[in-house]
């Protein structure tokens, strides 16, 4: 079958894990469509059932996107001393992740510029579904590892995407980092006001650097070879694609004179 050539069995303690990921990014990627969106960015005052004001500790907006990201990016880190002799591809994977997160952690820091606060609790949830998923990922190059190791008669599917995956990756962590600068651009000092978004591929979708984050996992997917990573970056697909169609939405209701030919996610198509 051609999924034995391009992909590690599944063993049965993972079959779980990709229901449950598959199942809740659906949801969660339809939620966003509706207006229903997690509360950071633009949409970080919008939601209905927040806690008020005067209950909630609001943090600025780049300390609670560091909140956001460096425990994912210290739970990648720490995986090479748990697991120090792992092979080239579990350390293919590892360094992705890890290098992803750093990247973030490095815009949040340094190219970002940010309008608003953020509410603490939303960063701590948003955080743990991040370091949670990260951990999960990780775990699960373990276990391959271990299923290669110590079964008899299996061993790395026939066909090597890691390249593949490594040429996937790089283009599309550096054209994310390239649109969130164009972002950042657009503010000048003090400057708290949305823009329409120009430059790249904003000419034809208002969410590339959604786009871009969906080919990192993609490529990270080609890399690992295993049934739930691609489960994984299908849930991403699902949760950035949800909260591309609000993204657009919010543009077109807040800017009169917003391009109707511009898509949400993928040029020409959507």
């Amino acid at each position: 079958m051609v999924f034995d050539k391009l992909l590690f069995p599944l063993p049965s303690s993972v079959f779980m894990a990709c229901s449950i990921t598959l199942v809740s990014s659906f949801i969660a990627g339809i939620s966003e469509s509706k207006g229903n969106n997690l509360p950071y960015s633009k949409f970080g005052n919008t939601n209905s059932g927040q806690k008020s004001k005067k209950e909630s500790v609001f943090l600025s907006g780049r300390i609670g996107m560091l909140i956001v990201y460096t425990p994912a990016l210290l739970a990648s880190a720490i995986s090479f001393w748990v697991y120090p002799n792992h092979d080239f591809r579990f350390l293919l994977v590892n360094s992705a992740l890890a290098l992803h997160f750093f990247k973030r952690d490095l815009e949040v820091s340094f190219v970002h510029k940010y309008s608003g606060k953020m509410m603490l609790d939303s960063a701590i949830k948003i955080s743990l579904s991040y370091c949670i998923s990260t951990v999960s990922m990780i775990y699960n190059q373990h276990l391959m590892q271990g299923i290669v190791v110590y079964s008899v008669g299996i061993h790395d599917p026939k066909m090597d995407l890691k390249p593949v995956g490594i040429v996937v990756y790089s283009v599309s962590i550096m054209g994310n980092f390239y649109h969130h600068y164009l972002l950042s651009k657009l503010r000048e000092d003090h400057d708290k006001k949305y823009k329409i978004p120009k430059g790249g591929l904003f000419g034809r979708v208002i969410c590339p650097h959604y786009m871009f984050e969906i080919l990192v996992f993609v490529g990270i997917s080609l890399m690992s070879q295993t049934i739930y990573q691609f489960c994984f970056t299908v849930g991403t697909i699902c949760y950035l694609t949800g909260r591309s169609i609000a993204t657009r939405k919010w543009y077109l209701s807040k800017f009169p004179n917003f391009p109707k030919h511009i898509k949400a996610l993928v040029p020409f198509v959507f």
